[in-house]
């Protein structure tokens, strides 16, 4: 039976380094939230008069969240059928739900691991600010309302937690 991991945590935190380190170490499949979506999302973007590396408004939001976990969750689905799956996305909102690990096991029919990663905030805005991505220019001008706003809580049910300042970005 395949295994899926889930990376969740903030932006700058370390996800993608550390669920790239585990899916080379485990020999797992890796499907990245921002990868496998992105030229859709820029496209649609685009497409509806709004700003391509908007990633943060509520227009974004509530046209693309949930179909950018969909497509994200399609593809773990179609490589969990012959292989191990890491899985990386910020899932803020599922993570607070308590039954959101369990319904992915049953959704899935594969053991499920929450990995929660967070690093101080400092880090994460050196972190930020030296991946350069355009996406990343609203939190960056609005630093201090970005990082009063976001929810850095842990997940609300069974997880691990790492705390990447060990991490290289």
């Amino acid at each position: 039976m395949s295994q899926l991991w889930v990376i969740c945590g903030p932006a700058g935190a370390g996800k993608s380094t550390y669920g790239r380190k585990l899916a080379a170490e485990k020999g797992a499949c890796f499907l990245d939230s921002d990868t496998v979506t992105e030229p859709a999302v820029r496209a649609g973007m685009v497409l509806a008069g709004l700003d391509p590396d908007d990633r943060d408004s509520p227009e974004y939001k509530g046209a693309f969240r949930a179909p950018v976990y969909e497509c994200l969750f399609a593809a773990a689905a179609e490589n969990l059928s012959h292989t191990d799956v890491v899985l990386v996305g910020p899932f803020t909102s599922e993570i607070r739900n308590p039954g959101w690990r369990d319904g992915l096991e049953e959704r899935f029919k594969a053991p499920v691991r929450v990995i929660f990663v967070s690093c101080d905030v400092i880090e994460r805005k050196r972190r930020i600010e030296l991946r350069g991505n355009p996406r990343d220019d609203f939190k960056l001008r609005n630093w201090s309302e970005y990082t009063d706003l976001g929810d850095l809580r842990a997940p609300v049910f069974e997880h691990e937690h790492i705390v990447s300042q060990f991490l290289k970005s």
